[in-house]
């Protein structure tokens, strides 16, 4: 097994439990949905390759219109194509690059700008900028229209509108993915844009307010008033319960920014038979868009490919725990994951165990001293899926 290497970072502290998310069906926050669903005005530029830029139309931002850089990208020969809408994390930007890898798999897509900059540096007619001062800034309920996390989830969606409306794009067969607060506003925008049939949030989540690497230096120094209206507004608490396409969870155990309590906790919100889960022992965080079991699960949604294995819900007694495992693809290692440390999650020791694998079971024996634990499995694809970790004493 490769285990893959990550820094350790402090974690915030964790905030009392005064921040219900929101989980009613058919919250739509901010953001009008009809008008984002409509295709966006949209100048392209000259191809290179299988990639062209583009600009198009933005939400208002403090009283003037708004454009959005993106790169778009179609394979050779004609379509209709599925899509994938691409979304990138803090300090990234239009990745030219990661378009072209889903063009080179077969794929068109959209890759955009989410910090108001152009291929060149800032437009003059961008919109809000990506930094962390901008999004936890004070504002009332009337300027939640103002706020980052406002624009980039519209500029996400009206991508897509935009994706979906080129003439060699299946619109119906169109996914996303996002890294890192890309992660985060993939799990928005698949719980709001319905149109959307498969997800994949690499790193990022929700409930930001109770446990992230914000939570210490940017929620806490909040007025209660404040967290509670940043959390129903744009938190992804408030909204995952309404995603309807399946949908992949793809994180590290010692992610420095979204730790795994909070990460457990966007995945319950999920229908249990839309949502996969895969937590890989200190995953690096970056703008890494190679992970194969991205390319694959949106394959299996989209181009019919072969599906990932799927864990269920562990089942325990005393030290011995066990999970069905579903798999169309043979097995090649089933591990038990354990940590023998608390405190933040960022700083624990990881180490693994051979798990048994028997009649559609992954079993294993859970150590003494384990302070927290999940099964895995890995397929002859290299590709890995986790249950969900549990913690001593649940």
């Amino acid at each position: 097994m490769i285990l893959r290497c990550l820094p350790l970072l402090t974690l915030a502290v964790l905030l009392p439990a005064i921040l219900q998310p929101v989980t009613a069906a058919d919250n739509t926050g901010p953001w009008d949905l009809p008008t984002l669903k409509q295709t966006p005005a949209a100048e392209f530029g000259t191809p290179d390759g299988l990639v062209r830029p583009v600009h198009y139309s933005g939400e208002p931002f403090q009283g003037k219109p708004t454009r959005i850089f993106a790169w778009y990208a179609q394979p050779s020969g004609t379509g209709p194509f599925p899509g994938v809408v691409l979304v990138h994390g803090g300090g990234g930007k239009a990745f030219r690059d990661w378009a072209l890898h889903w063009a080179n798999r077969g794929y068109a897509a959209l890759a955009m700008d989410l910090a108001g900059h152009g291929p060149d540096g800032r437009l003059s007619d961008g919109g809000p900028d990506q930094s962390d001062e901008t999004k936890f800034r004070p504002f009332a309920d009337s300027e939640a229209r103002e706020m980052w996390s406002y624009h980039a989830v519209a500029a996400v969606i009206r991508g897509h509108s935009l994706l979906a409306a080129q003439p060699d794009v299946d619109a119906n067969r169109i996914g996303i993915t996002g890294i890192s607060w890309g992660g985060y506003l993939t799990c928005l925008a698949a719980s709001l844009d319905d149109r959307l049939k498969v997800a994949v949030p690499v790193y990022g989540c929700g409930f930001l307010a109770d446990n992230s690497v914000w939570t210490q230096p940017r929620f806490n120094p909040m007025t209660p008033d404040l967290r509670q209206r940043w959390v129903r507004n744009f938190d992804p608490s408030s909204y995952l319960a309404q995603v309807r396409c399946p949908i992949l969870f793809l994180n590290g155990t010692n992610d420095f920014a979204y730790p795994m309590d909070s990460y457990r906790k966007c995945c319950r919100l999920v229908p249990e038979d839309l949502r996969t889960v895969s937590i890989i022992p200190r995953l690096p965080h970056g703008h890494i868009w190679t992970f194969p079991e991205v390319d694959a699960f949106i394959d299996s949604c989209l181009k019919n490919g072969q599906k990932l294995a799927r864990i269920g819900p562990a089942q325990q007694a005393a030290t011995d725990v066990s999970a069905t495992v579903q798999a169309t693809t043979d097995i090649r290692e089933a591990l038990l994951h354990y940590t023998e440390d608390d405190g933040p999650w960022q700083n624990r020791e990881w180490k693994s165990l051979t798990a048994a694998i028997s009649d559609g079971r992954v079993s294993a024996t859970v150590p003494e001293n384990a302070r927290a634990w999940y099964l895995a499995v890995k397929d002859a694809r290299g590709i890995t899926v986790s249950g969900e970790h549990r913690e001593a004493g649940e």
